[in-house]
């Protein structure tokens, strides 16, 4: 364990100021998330350094669509969240909690596996990483030959995006059912979500870029109207480039009997988000759809192709279309020749 970086002592009361929780924390007992405790006036991460998920992905899996295009990464999780999510995918280490366990591996040990696989960066994914947020914070400072992203529900207080900012290249920000406060509540015991949209605007701010998901649950988030106003406040506050992922929802955890959400459901939520202005609109989790493709922004033509994790690049290799339209692709580019059209 770690002692935490921040947070501020009240009398023998702590309060973290990690997530948007900001919960105050009686000695000797536990924040809402069960890894960081009180100990003797100290808060401390229980986590630190104990790597429960560890493996190899391509940045596309996380999704990151427009960010080191056919790059690979280290991904890295602990245990613990600060949401209670009853359709978590990854629930085995989001609601472990009762033995905080993991394989014992320092930031220096994380970075020497990066090197020997031969990674381009670093994913703090799988559960919320600002819930190990030390453990990512120390790592991402030896990461210098390595980009670091963050996949996040966007629970990371001011505070925390504004400590990590230097070192955190991306983050995949991932609404829950377009940001409908009741289905929040109700699915993931989350009484206020405006600390979302705080993180949002922090990330901006920092410069780290963005992309963003939206899990789309039937009857949950589905209503039209919560996803245009979570499309307009995009376009609104973050730009109309910014790559938004619509997600089906597959049963899962507490929630196998809700059906995966509509093909035409996910189909309708792109023609909104398209209508309130944003530019590069995808969906996930439908295997073989052609909106798991890029299309330029300008002329409509096909530009990135992707398919079942097969992706092939249609412009050259700066992106530009052949209308002339460049699209906006951050991070340094790990396009094999394989992926260029030929």
């Amino acid at each position: 364990m770690k002692e935490s970086i921040l947070y501020k002592k009240t009398g023998s009361e702590v309060k973290c100021n990690t997530c948007g929780r900001r919960c105050t924390i009686p000695e000797g007992l536990f924040g809402f998330c069960k890894v960081r405790r009180n100990i003797k006036g100290k808060l401390y991460a229980l986590n630190y350094g104990k790597a429960a998920a560890l493996q190899i992905d391509p940045i596309e899996k996380k999704p990151f669509f427009h960010f080191a295009p056919g790059s690979r990464n280290l991904s890295l999780s602990t245990v613990g969240c600060c949401f209670r999510c009853k359709f978590c995918c990854n629930y085995h280490l989001s609601m472990e909690w009762k033995k905080i366990s993991g394989n014992e591996l320092s930031p220096k040990q994380i970075i020497k596996l990066a090197k020997k696989y031969n990674v381009e960066g670093l994913a703090y994914t799988y559960v919320e990483p600002f819930i190990f947020f030390e453990y990512a914070y120390d790592t991402a400072e030896l990461a210098k030959d390595f980009y670091n992203v963050f996949v996040t529900d966007g629970y990371g207080t001011p505070e925390a995006v504004d400590k990590i900012s230097k070192n955190l290249d991306a983050a995949v920000v991932d609404f829950k059912c377009s940001a409908n406060p009741d289905s929040y509540r109700k699915l993931s015991l989350v009484h206020d979500i405006q600390p979302i949209f705080d993180c949002l605007l922090e990330l901006k701010k920092k410069k780290v870029f963005i992309e963003i998901s939206n899990l789309i649950i039937p009857k949950h988030g589905d209503d039209p109207k919560d996803i245009q106003k979570l499309c307009r406040w995009i376009v609104d506050n973050l730009g109309p480039n910014i790559p938004f992922h619509i997600i089906r929802f597959f049963p899962s955890y507490k929630m196998l009997d809700t059906p995966h959400t509509p093909i035409k459901t996910l189909e309708k939520a792109y023609e909104i988000a398209k209508k309130e202005g944003l530019k590069y609109v995808y969906l996930g989790n439908v295997p073989g759809h052609k909106y798991e493709s890029t299309y330029c922004s300008q002329c409509g033509e096909l530009v990135i192709f992707r398919k079942n994790g097969r992706i092939q690049i249609l412009t050259d290799k700066n992106f530009k279309c052949k209308c002339g339209k460049t699209i906006p692709i951050a991070g340094k580019q790990y396009i094999p020749n394989y992926m260029l059209k030929q």
